[in-house]
């Protein structure tokens, strides 16, 4: 512990909260700084934007957060978040609806109550310090070694030189890390971008209990040659979280009128049949997401000691898919395991382990994207085959339940992507292909 004093991480939305989870388990003291203010009250705040759209919590994430916080479900629960059994699930891809299965389950909860809690939860750890109001100005470096952070207080605030034994990134996509490595010497991370063209706007609704016949989510992705989609989430409060999105610069209005006739273009009706009837209870909001980012640390040389960039500052994925907050919490169960195997090589380690959890995910977000001609990026005989591949997986899921198990647990990230392609799970995606062009119209 003598070289596991102080660890610092800059930024306190999910992933920070995450990564200070762990961090308290292995130094003595441990500093969060967020530029924000946290409210006692469960709002949206300014420094997560995004906050006010659908989020999904997916099944390996929700795992993570059990396992670090003993209770965390049955206490969401007990808040007014919703268990959802995918059998109150309606997924409707490549034209079709897949058909109801058992065997997974989610949590709807709205970003706000998930976050707080999150904070709540991480704020009882004793040897935790949470400094609101303070942004990270700029690293502190002793040779090759991180050694803390410069830190600026409210507007007008001092000045301060903050020391650790490690400073941990998690301010998200505006990550300022390949700018501070650039400037004391060190190579910037190559980077990945995949540009979507991505909006959405967002309205919540009052919920009825014979809303969509008792279904508790409607997801519409889109999909060639559309690019509209949109979804429809029950949360606490008998509200719905109703986001539509598009692709490309084919963004939903955020006039009411406007909102609503969007929705009606959409490939399935479901969400527009809601909406025609549902009260609102807010003004549609917009939200703008110009490209994916993947940095590449782990494939640095040079990098210096003490010293971790994590969560959407690792990787920020297209939201639409919904993997940021889970693939952060992936990530904080590989910082656990690095940090517990000792401080040799620590960011080395940890950037591979957090390069293997985002692969997946990664490659499943891109590839869906790289349907769209417009989009660019490299289209290998491979990224190829596997869309028409999920194409096809699609149809056999609208009647097969075992394909559409398999499918949204690899989309929870509980499986990898090869398990689908398994000779027995082929045959069946086969066979529900080969069942519906047999079928009579």
């Amino acid at each position: 512990m003598s070289g596991r004093q102080r660890a610092i991480v800059i930024g306190g939305s999910m992933s920070g909260l995450l990564a200070a989870r762990v961090l308290t388990d292995h130094f003595k003291e441990v500093l969060l700084f967020d530029r924000d203010v946290f409210s006692q009250r469960i709002e949206f705040r300014r420094g997560v934007p995004q906050g006010q759209h659908a989020h999904a919590l997916l099944s390996s994430g929700r795992q993570v957060l059990d396992g670090l916080f003993p209770g965390f479900r049955d206490e969401l629960v007990g808040q007014g978040a919703i268990r959802a059994e995918y059998l109150k699930v309606r997924w409707f891809d490549n034209g079709v609806y897949h058909t109801k299965f058992d065997g997974l389950e989610g949590l709807l909860v709205s970003r706000p109550r998930l976050e707080a809690h999150v904070r709540n939860r991480v704020s009882t750890r004793a040897n935790l310090s949470v400094k609101t109001t303070h942004d990270v100005d700029s690293l502190v470096f002793d040779g090759t070694r991180v050694t803390g952070v410069v830190v600026v207080g409210s507007p007008g605030g001092a000045i301060e030189t903050v020391t650790a034994d490690l400073v941990v990134d998690a301010t998200g996509r505006g990550s300022q890390s390949p700018i501070w490595l650039d400037r004391a010497g060190f190579p910037r991370p190559k980077e990945e971008a995949v540009r979507v063209g991505l909006g959405y706007t967002t309205r919540i609704y009052r919920r009825a209990a014979d809303h969509l016949n008792g279904d508790l989510v409607m997801i519409c992705p889109s999909a060639p040659p559309h690019r509209r989609g949109g979804v429809a989430i029950a949360m606490e409060g008998d509200r719905w979280m109703v986001t539509l999105f598009g692709m490309l610069g084919d963004h939903p209005p955020t006039d009411p009128e406007g909102f609503l006739s969007f929705a009606k273009t959409l490939p399935a009706p479901d969400i527009h049949a809601l909406i025609s009837t549902a009260e609102p209870m807010t003004d549609p909001v917009p939200f703008k997401f110009p490209q994916s980012t993947r940095r590449h640390y782990e494939r640095i040389e040079r990098f210096p000691e003490g010293y971790l960039v994590f969560g959407d500052a690792f990787c920020s994925f297209n939201p639409i898919y919904g993997q940021g907050m889970s693939s952060a919490a992936l990530q904080a169960a590989e910082l656990e395991k690095c940090l517990t195997a000792g401080d040799a090589s620590l960011a080395q380690r940890f950037f591979k382990a957090a390069s293997a959890v985002v692969d997946a995910p990664w490659t499943m977000a891109v590839g869906g994207d790289l349907r769209y001609q417009e989009v660019e990026g490299e289209r290998s005989g491979m990224v190829k085959f596997v869309n028409w591949y999920i194409g096809k997986l699609h149809i056999a899921a609208a009647g097969d339940p075992k394909v559409a198990l398999a499918f949204h647990r690899v989309a929870n990230l509980l499986d990898p992507p090869p398990s689908l392609m398994q000779p027995s799970m082929a045959l069946r995606i086969l066979q529900g292909n080969l069942r519906r062009s047999t079928a009579p119209n």
